[in-house]
C-alpha cells in the first residue's frame, strides 16, 4: 500500500501591495514542486487577515509587517491569541541591521524579493510564535497597536484604542471600558500606560484613563483631599490621588 501524502500546508498571504502578494503567488508556485502547498486566501490588511484565520483553517500566514493601519507585528500578536494560532513567517523590506530582531528572537522572516529557496526553507520549519517572541520585535519596532483583543470562546473581539475610556487594575486584570461595554484583559497597568502613555493618563496608581475624553476634573465638595475626573461617555466620576490631581491639571493646563 503506498504512503499516504502528507496533508498541503495552508498559507495565508497578506500584504497591503497586490505586486508583492501576485510575486509570492508565484514564488509559492516553484516552492509546490518541493513542499505541499495550498494557497487559502489573500488579504491586504490586518483587520480581514484575522477574519480570514477564524472562518478557515489556516496552517501559516506570510505577513507583511508595514501596512497601513494595524501593521504585521500587530496582527501576529492578535493571532497568537485564537486556539489554533497559525505558524507565522514575516515578510519584510527592513534593512538587515534591523532584522536583527527577528534573528535573535528566532522569528523566521523573508527578505523582499522573497526568493523560492529561502522561501521554501522557512516553509519548512514555519514555527509558531510565543508573547516574549512578539514583545522583542515591538521593541525593536516600536508602534503602539490599533486594537487590544480578547480571546472569547475561540473567537477574537477586536476592541479599537480609540474608543477605549479608561484601563482600571483589578485583582489579575485589567477592566477596559468603553462607552457600551467592558472587558477583562490579561495585561499590566504598567504594560498599558508603558505602550499608550501618549493617549492615556494616569489619575491613580490603579487607573488610566483616555486624555481625549477627559471632560472635568474638580475636588469633591466637602472634601479637602477627594479629587474626581469626568469623562465624556459615562456619568460615574472617578477619583484622582492628590499626586496625580497636580500632575494632570498642569498635563491640562499645556
Amino acid at each position: 500500500m503506498p504512503p499516504s501524502q502528507p496533508a498541503p500546508l495552508r498559507l495565508l498571504i497578506v500584504d497591503d501591495e497586490a505586486p508583492a502578494r501576485r510575486r509570492l503567488r508565484e514564488v509559492l508556485e516553484d516552492c509546490g514542486r518541493e513542499l505541499a502547498l495550498q494557497i487559502v486566501g489573500e488579504a491586504d490588511n490586518g483587520m480581514d487577515a484575522l477574519e480570514h484565520v477564524q472562518r478557515e483553517q489556516t496552517d501559516a500566514v506570510l505577513l507583511d509587517i508595514r501596512m497601513p493601519g494595524m501593521d504585521g507585528i500587530e496582527v501576529a500578536q492578535h493571532m497568537q491569541k485564537l486556539a489554533r494560532a497559525p505558524a507565522i513567517i514575516f515578510t519584510t523590506a527592513y534593512d538587515n541591521y534591523a532584522c536583527q530582531a527577528f534573528e535573535v528572537n528566532a522569528v523566521d522572516y523573508l527578505m523582499k524579493p522573497v526568493r523560492a529557496e529561502r522561501l521554501a526553507a522557512a516553509l519548512a520549519k514555519a514555527r509558531h510564535l510565543n508573547t516574549a517572541m512578539l514583545d522583542a520585535l515591538r521593541l525593536a519596532h516600536p508602534r503602539s497597536r490599533t486594537h487590544l483583543s480578547l480571546s472569547e470562546k475561540g473567537r477574537l473581539k477586536l476592541v479599537p484604542v480609540v474608543e477605549i475610556l479608561y484601563f482600571k487594575a483589578e485583582l489579575k486584570y485589567v477592566t477596559v471600558k468603553t462607552a457600551e461595554h467592558e472587558f477583562l484583559l490579561e495585561e499590566s497597568l504598567v504594560r498599558l500606560e508603558s505602550e499608550f502613555g501618549d493617549r492615556f493618563l494616569r489619575i491613580h496608581r490603579n487607573c488610566l484613563v483616555a486624555r481625549d475624553k477627559i471632560d472635568q476634573i474638580g475636588k469633591i465638595p466637602g472634601s479637602d483631599e477627594g479629587h474626581y475626573v469626568r469623562l465624556r461617555g459615562i456619568d460615574q466620576p472617578l477619583p484622582v490621588s492628590r499626586r496625580q490631581y497636580s500632575l494632570l491639571r498642569e498635563l491640562l493646563r499645556d
